[in-house]
């Protein structure tokens, strides 16, 4: 053998040593980052910026490595079209709660298609503070109000009341403006709110107290959506059995709701899905009980977070299915303080969900920004490749990690244990003040229901029916 050979026989396995370094270290780098590599591609992009001679070496390899991993550049992903299909058929009488009684004394105004009260806006206009305003199912097109009692019942009868904005929003933001009073709304469908700032809601919930149950909010640019400056700072927002889906504005983000820095939110019993940018929950509050909902982007989605908590507070998040896919924005589930901490007590905990992750090329589960007073995580069960980043006071207790084949029909999002094992057992905590906390009492079953527990949970996750 020359010294010809020997020499490109030493630079050979030298090169080949080199690359099996650099990759080695660019996984490692990758997967401290907890991102996907279309986020890292995406963030090369924007640093090659103004350096055209970088650009033109680099961006035909990375436009490979896009290809390659289905991972489009970020202005190639602003022109992709988000569907928003048609929403689902109007509720009928069996599909609805049956209404509250109605208190002694209180005056009922109908709102009916066929009359005499015929618009929403009339009985907005004529209701006054403590009356109930019953609206006969139907359809309701820009028919625009804004409620400003100071106590108020409002509930769609004999079926869902379904309302079109049609082009049409109360002071230029919502298709029902709700203004500093008590009110309990049931039984509505908001669909379709757009205005010219882009924040087009179907309620704009302005302060006082508001009760949401078994509503629609479909294809808006936010489907309910607080003020976050000067907010009250005393409201409070309770969602049950809701479904919000599909929000979206063209250009930028939709959240499906966004919660600004009201005193509390509470969510239980609901459907997130679909949201095109934006997050699927998204809020500011002191205070967040996030209680037995499905929140899962699901195949067509782009939502980025699917639930995020910016300024971090007190956030309790039990009993909940919390699904990201593959076209996310972000490959994070649950972020937690990444604007900064604005409450004086900031504590994530978090007991009995299932998390799981479609992305093929990891993420991260749950992320928390440094000055977490503490998080707290418990009979979580993890699905898909990915961890958790948290920098600050963490405790976990029996948090298990299962691949997609330990579950019923994960592609249809029913992740009921197959065959449950010791593996997966609800172990209680040793910390007595975390169980009434973080011990699930009910579960959510779809479409959105909420089924009590008759027994203490058995199983780790949110799911505790036998699978199939």
């Amino acid at each position: 053998m020359n010294w010809w050979s020997r020499w490109w026989g030493w630079l050979s396995v030298s090169a080949v040593v080199l690359l099996l370094g650099i990759g080695t270290a660019a996984w490692w780098f990758y997967d401290q980052l907890g991102r996907t590599p279309g986020e890292l591609m995406d963030y090369a992009d924007v640093r090659m910026q103004g350096h055209p001679k970088v650009e033109a070496l680099a961006h035909p390899v990375v436009a490979v490595l896009r290809a390659q991993l289905d991972a489009p550049a970020a202005a190639d992903r602003s022109r992709l079209p988000f569907e928003v299909p048609p929403p689902p058929p109007r509720r009928g009488p069996g599909d609805i709660d049956p209404a509250d009684p109605s208190p002694p004394g209180a005056k009922v105004w109908r709102v009916s298609p066929a009359g005499p009260l015929s618009r929403i806006a009339d009985a907005a206009r004529l209701a006054k503070s403590g009356d109930i305003v019953e609206i006969e199912a139907g359809d309701y097109r820009q028919d625009v109000a804004l409620w400003a009692q100071k106590r108020l019942t409002i509930r769609g009868v004999n079926g869902a009341a379904r309302l079109f904005a049609d082009g049409r929003a109360m002071e230029g933001k919502a298709i029902w403006v709700i203004r500093h009073g008590d009110f309990d709304i049931s039984n509505i469908d908001f669909i379709g709110a757009k205005v010219s700032d882009g924040n087009g809601a179907g309620i704009r919930f302005e302060g006082g107290s508001l009760r949401v149950r078994n509503c629609l909010f479909w294809g808006n640019e936010t489907g309910l959506l607080t003020v976050n400056a000067n907010a009250d700072p005393n409201a409070q927002l309770l969602i049950e059995g809701s479904e919000f889906a599909y929000s979206h504005v063209d250009g930028r983000w939709g959240h499906n709701l966004y919660v600004g820095t009201i005193d509390q939110l509470t969510v239980t019993g609901s459907y997130f899905h679909h949201a095109a940018v934006g997050h699927l929950l998204k809020s500011r509050a002191r205070v967040n009980h996030i209680l037995y909902n499905r929140l899962t982007d699901e195949s067509g989605g782009r939502a980025s977070y699917e639930l995020e908590f910016p300024n971090g507070g007190v956030a309790r998040v039990v009993g909940n299915l919390i699904q990201q896919q593959q076209g996310t924005e972000n490959s994070v589930l649950i972020s937690y303080g990444a604007e900064g901490y604005k409450w004086p007590v900031n504590t994530l905990m978090l007991g009995s969900n299932t998390l799981v992750n479609d992305h093929p090329y990891g993420g991260t589960f749950v992320r928390v920004a440094p000055g977490a007073d503490r998080v707290i995580s418990v009979n979580n069960i993890r699905v898909g490749p990915g961890r958790d980043r948290v920098e600050g006071n963490l405790t976990t207790h029996n948090d298990q990690h299962a691949d997609w084949g330990a579950f019923s029909l994960p592609s249809r999002q029913d992740f009921r244990l197959r065959s449950p094992s010791g593996k997966y057992a609800y172990r209680s905590p040793a910390d007595s003040e975390l169980l009434p906390l973080l011990e699930p009492r009910a579960q959510y079953v779809h479409p959105r229901r909420l089924q009590p527990l008759p027994t203490a949970p058995a199983w780790v996750g949110a799911d505790q029916r036998p699978g199939g």
